[in-house]
């Protein structure tokens, strides 16, 4: 594989996994969201999907943010009879986000996004190393 394809492949990932921390960050800003009527549902979690891409101008595959779809997971219920956004029985939904698995998914992201980046770097340094070898 060429140095420019590895960085078209590195760079792909780069932009996926920033989507899907996007995503990620979303979710957790919206962890404590509840319904904005009574009887509706409160915020719901989100889950990435990546997809495989072709590069035809590299000829080289890569990978791209898919389709963002709703967990349709159940949401949390909560005793709480006073709160006025509460059903008749006195418990209150809460969206399906969990901030632990959030913080996980989050720092797989992360360390996704950072392995990329070595490579970019990586790649970098052996290009401008067979440059200095192709000048001396």
């Amino acid at each position: 594989m060429d140095f420019f394809k590895s960085l078209a492949v590195a760079a792909s990932g780069l932009r996926a996994q920033a989507g899907r921390m996007r995503v990620i960050s979303e979710n957790i800003a919206n962890a404590d969201t509840l319904p904005t009527q009574r009887g509706g549902d409160p915020y719901r979690r989100k889950v990435v999907t990546f997809e495989r891409s072709l590069d035809r101008a590299m000829d080289v595959q890569t990978v791209q943010l898919g389709r963002i779809r709703r967990d349709r997971s159940d949401f949390k219920q909560v005793y709480e009879p006073g709160h006025p956004l509460a059903n008749a029985q006195g418990y209150l939904q809460k969206p399906n986000v969990d901030p632990l698995i959030e913080s996980i998914d989050l720092r797989e992201a992360q360390r996704s996004y950072e392995a990329n980046l070595n490579v970019i770097t990586t790649t970098r340094r052996m290009l401008a190393r067979t440059l200095d070898i192709l000048r001396a």
